[in-house]
């Protein structure tokens, strides 16, 4: 059974303008045409639009999916599991983030009084389970998993302004490095002054600090595309600016 565009807006939800657009991009291009050139979507095509719309659900971008859509030979039912374990960590982080906001409101009502760290508890689990998706395994092989769990549990431990001061020493971080990297030299000031807030950001989370292990973390920076990446291409030079700091280059 065929289904016209008006119809498929009806059954999906998607408006049509929105159909359109897929069509256009080569996102999702109907496999009829009928009367006067009309789209016709067909069961394979109403599969791909909801695989379409759970990637949008991840908040993937439209490139994005149309990427992942025009592999050859995709296994459609591991698409559809891996999405569904997506999707079940996005509800996760959702689930965590709303039971803070619904204790914010009972305190507002004064019907609880809430901690400093509870306040703050959902975005660190969510901040926390990003980097256990992300680096966990690297971190854990380098470091061991009782480092790991250590420091989640001082980042868990945090209280409000503490949390706070790590976010905006990360932010500065960012800030930093951009002003030392444009020095080209990480031997300078600059580079040192990073070198230095790096380590700082690293002591809000790490358990125990010593210059081989920041020495250990910063080579695996160039080592691993996702780090270099987080740091726009150029882990080398934080890694440099590091070596040099802790006299080890």
């Amino acid at each position: 059974m065929d289904y016209t565009i008006t119809a498929v807006a009806h059954l999906s939800g998607v408006t049509q303008r929105t159909l359109r657009y897929y069509d256009e991009i080569n996102l999702l291009r109907p496999g009829r045409k009928g009367a006067q050139e009309c789209r016709l979507y067909s069961q394979e095509d109403l599969a791909r639009l909801q695989q379409i719309l759970f990637y949008r659900e991840l908040d993937f971008s439209l490139e994005h999916i149309r990427t992942l859509m025009n592999q050859k030979h995709q296994d459609r039912l591991a698409v559809l599991e891996k999405q569904s374990i997506l999707l079940q960590e996005k509800r996760n982080r959702i689930d965590q983030i709303l039971s803070t906001l619904e204790k914010t409101i009972a305190q507002e009502k004064g019907e609880i009084t809430m901690s400093d760290q509870e306040r703050f508890e959902g975005f660190k689990k969510h901040l926390i389970e990003e980097n256990e998706k992300t680096y966990g395994k690297e971190v854990e092989e380098r470091y061991g998993k009782d480092v790991a769990a250590q420091s989640n549990a001082k980042l868990l431990k945090m209280d409000e302004a503490t949390y706070q001061e790590f976010i905006a020493t990360g932010e500065q971080l960012q800030h930093v490095f951009s002003e030392a990297l444009a020095t080209g030299d990480p031997t300078s000031e600059k580079a040192r002054e990073l070198a230095e807030l790096h380590k700082t950001w690293l002591l809000y989370t790490w358990p125990d600090y010593s210059k081989e292990a920041h020495a250990n973390l910063v080579r695996m920076y160039t080592e691993d595309e996702r780090f270099n990446a987080y740091y726009h291409g150029h882990a080398a030079f934080l890694r440099d600016a590091v070596l040099a700091y802790l006299h080890l280059a």
